[in-house]
């Protein structure tokens, strides 16, 4: 019997019998005393069990609390490695979380996985200090954004908010029914019905100027109409009419590339010279774009034509004032 099975003996005896004597849960859980007396004082000391032992009675037993029952064994038991594994994807978290959305609202249940990891704190200490997560190009958002937005998506309820459109320089006012929040690349992105436009939109969080809740029900679209329109091609803004572009990377681009996914549905294969060939489906281009003219010389746009010119322009379009 591993301790998280002693555990919910002791608990389960003593919830039973009220009073349990010790040599009642030696002989129940075939322990030392040394060892029963170790998960006793862990109840209480790391799981805040009201546990006491009632000499009058001559057993172990819960103390009454004046505010009711306190006191419960969690339904979810981890070992020190899963705890530490957990501890890990907080400090990952903190790092991604800019906006304040999650943080406040996990922070208790991090207090209790370091309580359950006992005397291996020091390596809690150890191991938050030893994970780094660097977002590059980060773009924060509002702390009151991200409230405004979440409490919105829980309670299924319209917004308004202030929206600067970047490409076109312009603000504007738009109410909109939030269905999704999409953290992609370092930014956070709100699927949502935008009711100016009758269509699903995605809208940047850091262009969010202002947001207030609106007091009418917001429209629910399905998750799986929200992918089909929003989640089938390459990138945050992914259009509706899919094409597919045919990209082929060197042999040298190619040692990195074969390991990336670009996208869920990306068809690739190895070329007879060592070049590699990647398939993606694609609606709007700038990300995309963008993708491609990181590799410079290493990347060759085969199809289709017209993504292969305009490659082929910014290209020369970078190279002017060089010249």
């Amino acid at each position: 019997m591993n301790q998280t099975e002693r555990l919910y003996r002791i608990d389960q005896l003593i919830h039973q019998r009220t009073v349990v004597p010790f040599d009642d849960l030696l002989r129940e859980l075939e322990i030392s005393r040394a060892t029963l007396k170790r998960d006793v004082a862990y109840m209480r000391d790391r799981l805040n069990a009201p546990i006491v032992y009632d000499r009058d009675r001559g057993g172990y037993c819960f103390a009454p609390s004046p505010l009711g029952p306190q006191y419960g064994l969690p339904g979810l038991w981890f070992n020190d490695r899963e705890v530490l594994a957990l501890l890990t994807m907080h400090r990952m978290l903190e790092d991604l979380d800019t906006g304040g959305l999650l943080g406040p609202h996990i922070q208790p249940l991090i207090a209790r996985l370091k309580a359950l990891l006992g005397t291996a704190s020091d390596s809690v200490d150890e191991i938050m200090k030893r994970v780094r997560v660097i977002a590059a190009q980060n773009r924060p958002v509002a702390p009151n954004c991200f409230e405004v937005v979440g409490s919105a998506l829980v309670s299924r309820r319209r917004i308004e908010i202030a929206y600067f459109t970047r490409s076109r320089n312009a603000r504007g006012l738009r109410e909109l029914s939030p269905q999704r929040l999409v953290h992609y690349r370092n930014a956070w992105y709100l699927d949502a019905w935008c009711h100016r436009t009758d269509s699903l939109r995605a809208f940047a969080l850091d262009a969010i100027e202002q947001a207030r809740l609106v007091d009418r029900r917001a429209r629910d679209v399905s998750l799986a109409e929200v992918d089909r329109q929003l989640g089938s091609g390459y990138g945050i803004y992914r259009g509706r009419r899919l094409a597919w572009a045919i990209l082929r990377f060197s042999a040298d681009a190619a040692r990195w590339v074969r390991a990336e996914i670009w996208h869920p549905k990306q068809q690739s294969r190895d070329l007879d010279d060592g070049r590699f060939e990647l398939r993606v489906p694609f609606g709007a281009t700038p990300e995309l774009e963008m993708d491609i003219l990181r590799h410079g010389e290493q990347v060759e746009v085969i199809a289709p034509a017209s993504l292969r010119q305009r490659i082929a322009d910014r290209l020369a379009q970078a190279q002017a004032p060089y010249r």
